[in-house]
């Protein structure tokens, strides 16, 4: 296991330490409590707001890279470029589609069960990980650790505080996975987020008329159907209607992109060249530890008719990206045993903060609520009325839901009652 530390910076405020996850899964830590710190820069500009004084002064906080990925142990699925364009979501035509993406989605499964870390499959788990976080904590000496989790890594720090309750002190879980973790439920939720996103980049789009997407959200939303159907049938600079989709979802993480979004689409209507983007760093890992922990921490279905139907149910009821979110996957295939999954629940120290953006597309508000329900007591929940992916701190700037998590960092206090943070002008 590759671990960092940023020491505290004032060692006689020190309280212990504050265990980090960026989220996931498949995506190294060990820089993250440099860009919580504000010492790295990451993209998009502008800079992002860095985790207070206070907080860096109780806490050494630690990073690590998750077993799996980056310095420790890292798998490899052998992931073709052609594979990889694919993305996340690739969104099938139809029912045919569907069978021909199941032959794809074999094949990788295939790959992953071939490869030169095929023997590490069964040990690439959400669980796994959490015993090595133990394990990190046994090495620091710590006889408790704190714990900031993003996205992914709200289901890993869940699991951990589950498993290990007597060893967790303040847990912050910021844009929740539900509590079956990442399963099929929350893959086929991701239609949802993105409709319940989407209207914030529809706003902006039609605020700025420079763009030429429609000057009301209803002629964007329009706009991003007619796209999405021109270049099905005739792809622009490499992007077909399925990669638009993904596309367009991947920016709506943060409201920084929104105006790289609208770029991008304005030069795919007008067929100009695309914005620059910096290409991601070791992506045959990322992809391959994704699989490894998604497939492994749970059982999908794996008759192709059962997605097919579901497909053709989610293109309906959510027509941007829900037919990508419910297609087949390679976890149908996957070639190794799934390990019994860990039931969260409500027993333990009641130690966890949650945070949840309202309109967050890749961890939608539903599941955060099925968590909260979940853990019972143990839970306080704050939500928060803006977009995007990320509630506390980076580029997210609402200050009362900051203030709370900031304060039961520092102090262990938690509000008495699950709080409801109102949109902020910023």
């Amino acid at each position: 296991m590759a671990v960092s530390r940023l020491p505290s910076k004032d060692p006689s405020q020190r309280r212990g330490v504050l265990v980090t996850n960026p989220g996931g899964p498949g995506a190294g830590g060990l820089i993250y409590p440099g860009l919580l710190a504000g010492n790295l820069s990451p993209q998009p500009q502008p800079q992002p707001q860095p985790l207070p004084r206070s907080v860096q002064d109780q806490y050494d906080v630690i990073g690590f890279d998750p077993r799996g990925v980056g310095h420790s142990s890292p798998v490899t699925c052998d992931v073709t470029p052609e594979q990889i364009a694919r993305r996340n979501l690739w969104y099938p035509a139809d029912a045919a589609g569907v069978r021909k993406d199941a032959e794809i989605a074999k094949a990788m499964a295939r790959q992953c069960a071939t490869s030169e870390t095929a023997a590490l499959l069964p040990h690439i788990t959400t669980a796994n990980t959490a015993r090595d976080m133990d394990r990190i904590r046994e090495a620091l000496g710590e006889p408790k650790i704190s714990y900031l989790g993003v996205s992914y890594g709200t289901y890993l720090g869940a699991v951990y505080t589950t498993m290990f309750p007597q060893h967790s002190d303040r847990f912050v879980l910021d844009s929740n996975l539900g509590p079956g973790g990442y399963d099929l439920t929350a893959m086929r939720r991701l239609g949802r987020g993105l409709e319940d996103r989407f209207p914030d980049f529809a706003k902006f789009a039609a605020a700025n008329p420079q763009y030429g997407l429609g000057t009301t959200p209803k002629q964007v939303r329009a706009k991003f159907f007619d796209l999405a159907a021109r270049l099905e049938k005739s792809p622009v600079q490499g992007v077909d209607g399925s990669l638009f989709r993904g596309i367009t979802f991947d920016h709506l993480y943060s409201d920084v992109s929104m105006p790289t979004l609208a770029a991008a689409w304005k030069a795919l209507d007008t067929n100009q060249p695309m914005p620059p983007e910096p290409p991601p760093a070791n992506i045959d890992n990322a992809v391959s530890g994704r699989l490894h922990v998604i497939c492994g921490d749970s059982k999908w279905p794996s008759s192709v008719r059962d997605y097919q139907r579901a497909v053709a149910v989610h293109r309906v009821k959510y027509p941007l990206v829900g037919a990508a979110a419910a297609n087949i996957g390679p976890c149908a295939f996957w070639p190794s045993p799934v390990e019994r999954p860990v039931r969260i629940g409500d027993r333990g120290p009641s130690n966890v903060l949650m945070v949840q953006n309202l309109r967050d597309p890749g961890t939608p508000l539903v599941g955060a609520r099925e968590l909260r329900n979940a853990f019972g007591g143990r839970a306080r929940m704050v939500t928060v009325d803006q977009g995007g992916h990320g509630a506390y701190l980076l580029f997210a700037k609402n200050m009362c839901a900051n203030n709370t998590v900031t304060t039961f960092l520092n102090t262990g206090q938690r509000p008495r009652h699950d709080v409801a943070c109102a949109a902020e002008a910023g």
